[in-house]
């Protein structure tokens, strides 16, 4: 997908017969504006420096993390199936015409998830299943569908005993499609049968069925000891077992009364997690594509920033030309993400975050970098107003990159919520420029690239 307001503004330009700058003219016009608005400014005393530092840094700010939209979800089936279809356009557009061979596999692959969800969907009956690290006998299996036979049509997955141990400690994809987990537990209880329920899945309902003495001291400090290891949620679902076959039933009691109650509440919720939880995969699959796209028009911005910042005449036109910049990025990144906030909302978006850039020092803390480099490799790396045009650059990236987290994070969100982005900002902020420092060394790369490019168009070779 080409990004069409930059596609035109290349960073490297090609040497000519003159040191004419295409974007000269564009330069032009903004002092004459400069110096109008100086004008303005002085007749109604306001600091032109302090003002123009928040209005140009504050076009270009963000944040990230892998989350739900904060906006109102779907309350139901409906409504979570119009939010697949919306992502699955937008994963269309950001593919672009004609569509990459990936691409297409992708959309497939999507087109088939939904398909066997819509399937799951109009799943009659309940499906559960009993899991444990020590599940009982296979032979107690038809006990245990009797004693929770009721109106609901049911259907019993007998698992094979959880690990002790797991990677990513991550439950199955077929156990997310239950109506409802009994977990069996022997006390006392392992660290791995802990660390499985901790594992639950957002919303999967679940039963303990907990083996113990029969007699009703045992069983009572057992409870106790369980309620202090376990939530408030699941120490309301115990079940005590003592072993025998005969007694099963009796102890699945108040299960069954839940069942037969309330079959349709669980199948309802499940219907409702299974869509969610699927939004949530391409919701996260869609971001990744999102940052694919973003990261060319950060470079391009950044590297945009930083000639302006060379080329500016004035020390105050470096604001102006960065304002310029991080405008024409705003509004391709409300492209990506499918932003509706007018431009001005995403202007006073990113002011709290480039405050709270200004604020942490990121511009110092660049300058003092770049420095040091300096004094080791003097003048054939860093001359001129270089060292201010790599510094602006890489504010531009650090409150670019804030700028995407914090819109990633506000997906659904019809307008912002300036009071909770500026309290939010410096955290954004914190993190970006910490991810961002990670990559230093590239950015120091792309800058003796860039720095390299401006030399050659600034002193081309003569012709022989």
């Amino acid at each position: 997908m080409t990004l069409p307001q930059l596609a035109g503004l290349a960073m490297v330009r090609q040497a000519m017969p003159t040191t004419l700058k295409p974007w000269l003219p564009a330069i032009g016009t903004g002092v004459m504006g400069w110096f109008a608005l100086d004008g303005l400014l002085r007749l109604s005393h306001l600091p032109i420096a302090s003002g123009l530092t928040l209005a140009g840094l504050g076009l270009g700010a963000l944040l990230l993390r892998r989350r739900q939209p904060r906006g109102p979800a779907p309350t139901d089936v409906p409504g979570w199936l119009g939010r697949l279809e919306q992502l699955e356009a937008q994963f269309l557009r950001l593919a672009g015409e004609p569509a990459p061979a990936q691409a297409e596999l992708d959309s497939q692959l999507r087109k088939d998830q939904l398909a066997a969800l819509r399937q799951e969907l109009e799943r009659q009956g309940l499906q559960l299943a009993l899991v444990g690290t020590c599940p009982p006998a296979l032979a107690l299996q038809p006990d245990l569908i009797g004693a929770l036979r009721g109106p609901e049509t049911l259907q019993l997955h007998w698992a094979h005993p959880l690990p002790a141990w797991s990677a990513d400690w991550s439950w199955p994809e077929v156990f997310a499609a239950c109506d409802l987990l009994i977990h069996h537990l022997r006390t006392p209880l392992s660290a791995a049968d802990l660390r499985w329920l901790e594992a639950l899945p957002a919303a999967q309902p679940a039963w303990l069925l907990v083996d113990c003495p029969s007699d009703d001291k045992s069983r009572e400090a057992l409870s106790a000891e369980l309620r202090s290891q376990l939530g408030q949620e699941l120490s309301s679902r115990l079940l005590f077992w003592d072993g025998l076959p005969a007694n099963l039933s009796a102890s699945l009691s108040p299960l069954a009364r839940h069942l037969a109650s309330g079959g349709v509440e669980l199948r309802r919720g499940r219907q409702l997690r299974r869509l969610e939880q699927l939004h949530s995969q391409w919701q996260c699959d869609l971001e990744q594509l999102r940052r694919q796209h973003f990261l060319p028009l950060q470079r391009r911005t950044q590297w945009l920033v930083a000639a302006g910042v060379v080329a500016a005449p004035l020390p105050s036109l470096d604001l102006l030309v960065l304002a310029v910049a991080n405008g024409l990025m705003l509004r391709e990144m409300a492209r990506l993400w499918d932003c509706p906030w007018t431009f001005e909302q995403l202007q006073a978006a990113a002011s709290e975050l480039a405050k709270a850039a200004l604020a942490q020092g990121v511009v110092e803390w660049s300058s003092q970098l770049l420095t040091g480099l300096v004094k080791l490799h003097g003048a054939t790396w860093l001359v001129g107003g270089a060292l201010q045009a790599l510094s602006a650059a890489y504010l531009t990236r650090v409150v670019a990159r804030s700028m995407a987290d914090m819109l990633a994070l506000s997906a659904g969100v019809s307008e912002p919520d300036l009071a909770e982005i500026k309290r939010q900002a410096p955290l954004l902020v914190a993190r970006a420029a910490e991810a961002e420092k990670l990559d230093w060394a590239g950015f120091l790369d792309q800058g003796r690239q860039w720095l390299r490019s401006q030399s050659a168009a600034d002193f081309p070779a003569e012709s022989v």
